[in-house]
């Protein structure tokens, strides 16, 4: 992943000083991205902090990138563009802006006009105000289709509540804002930017994690990147957070559980078996149960070995991983309350 960054313009300030920094993953919006950046500048204008506005271009096939630069060295807006070398998802650019931004907070939003920047100045201060590490946007009025996206998104966002612990109303908005220092140890990869929260819960109390309602419009432009298929990749995504969740660092326990389970229901086959063919008498070489009880042995001991091999790998990644398996948010002394 080539990236090719735009210098911040127009203040000589260290970049310490930045406040905010807009991250917008774009791809094919040449219509959207001008009137994107007018309405960025003009709701932040009554921002009293710095801030920057990161465009990332995820390998846009038409004029975006184009449109995008004319905004480059604009007063009053410190914009940086980051252009991908190819498509490589929303995932990918949003963790390519996020990577980027020098802010202390960070704020994602889509680059389709359907979010609204004028709400980020409230989240901002509701973030600080609640203390929170992660504020989600929740898209009460949401103006997609019933059928094609509200629906399956209802769906996606009561089983990720129900199997992450992180109840939220809308998982999939992509207005959110970050403590930066949090957002950074999240590394994200394939398309696991609507479990954001999940991964977040995994590095601090899911009681600072929370939700704001947040403006949301219709499509004006273009067309929407995603379908109902994205339902199927939901589900698999979902497997995959579960298990990172829960068994990252115990991958042996979610084996040998299924093993021992497995093992347990062959066992009960095989003595059933055993006392109909050595007390009863009957005959059972040719009995579909025999075949059920014998796989699913071998099933159990495939997997009981298979967590053992799986502890051993974690075992191994965490003995040579130099960072500690704890992190310190701040520590408070004497001289801190100086």
């Amino acid at each position: 992943m080539q990236t090719t960054v735009e210098p911040i313009r127009g203040t000589n300030d260290p970049v310490q000083s930045l406040e905010l920094s807009l991250v917008v993953p774009i791809f094919n919006e040449e219509d959207s991205v001008g009137p994107l950046v007018e309405r960025v500048v003009a709701a932040m204008a009554a921002y009293p902090d710095r801030w920057e506005l990161i465009l990332v271009d995820d390998g846009s096939t038409d004029a975006t990138l184009v449109n995008a630069r004319k905004f480059v060295g604009r007063d009053g807006l410190v914009l940086r563009i980051v252009e991908l070398q190819r498509n490589f998802g929303q995932t990918a650019a949003m963790q390519a802006g996020i990577d980027t931004a020098q802010g202390r907070l960070i704020a994602t939003m889509d680059g389709d006009l359907q979010n609204d920047p004028k709400d980020i100045p409230a989240m901002v201060a509701e973030l600080e105000r609640r203390e929170l590490d992660l504020l989600v946007g929740w898209r009460k009025n949401r103006k997609d289709g019933l059928f094609l996206r509200k629906i399956p998104s209802w769906c996606a966002n009561y089983l990720i509540g129900r199997i992450t612990g992180v109840k939220l109303h809308d998982y999939g908005c992509s207005l959110k804002i970050y403590r930066a220092s949090i957002i950074k140890q999240v590394k994200l990869m394939g398309e696991m930017h609507r479990f954001i929260p999940a991964w977040v819960a995994g590095v601090v109390p899911s009681s600072r994690i929370g939700e704001m309602a947040v403006t949301h419009h219709a499509r004006e432009h273009g067309v929407s990147k995603y379908g109902i298929s994205r339902t199927f990749r939901v589900i698999l995504d979902l497997l995959s957070v579960m298990f990172f969740m829960r068994y990252k660092a115990r991958p042996g326990h979610f084996f040998g559980s299924l093993g021992l389970g497995l093992g347990a229901v062959a066992m009960l086959i095989l003595i059933y078996l055993g006392f109909d063919k050595f007390i009863m008498g009957n005959d059972i070489g040719t009995r579909p149960m025999l075949m059920v009880g014998v796989v699913l042995l071998l099933s159990s001991v495939q997997m009981i070995t298979t967590g053992i091999l799986a502890e051993m790998i974690a075992r191994t990644y965490y003995r040579d991983d130099a960072s500690p398996n704890y992190i310190v948010r701040q520590i408070f002394d004497d001289r801190s309350q100086a």
